[in-house]
């Protein structure tokens, strides 16, 4: 019994009803949500009956120049589906996306993970320190202009 990718206009349907204008681009299996929306869209997913994203495989990120990308694996253990939700932190100085560990406890690592390799700071984290580097380490190394 494999796991069915839920497809992203289906889910996008969803959630427009729910939150007009947080959907920034639909995917063929997954979404991209304003990062302003992305806690309450979130929330929404883990807890509406049909979707019931109950578990997070994943939270990681990518660097674009323009802005950074970070993405959310999620699956239903009870309705074996996946989704992949995406959402973008613009600006290199001080990117920031909500914390979602209040919605899933397995974020706290993988958001520090993400926010001492690539520098992005997760607002609401309850702990958000460095997890792989030590304090006063310079940078962030996945960072493409990392030297």
């Amino acid at each position: 019994m494999g796991l069915k990718a839920l497809a992203g206009p289906d889910v996008a349907n969803k959630i427009e009803k729910r939150f007009p204008g947080a959907i920034v681009e639909i995917q063929p299996a997954g979404i991209v949500v304003k990062s302003q929306s992305a806690a309450d869209v979130m929330r929404f997913l883990k807890e509406s009956p049909d979707l019931d994203f109950n578990y997070l495989n994943s939270v990681t990120a990518a660097d674009y120049f323009d802005y950074f990308e970070v993405v959310y694996h999620l699956t239903s253990m009870s309705r074996k589906h996946t989704f992949c939700v995406k959402t973008r932190a613009f600006g290199r100085e001080n990117p920031t996306v909500p914390s979602v560990t209040h919605l899933w406890q397995g974020a706290d690592l993988q958001e520090r993970e993400v926010y001492d390799l690539m520098g992005i700071r997760f607002s609401g984290h309850p702990n958000l320190k460095r997890i792989a580097l030590w304090e006063g380490f310079k940078g962030h190394p996945l960072r493409r202009d990392y030297l």
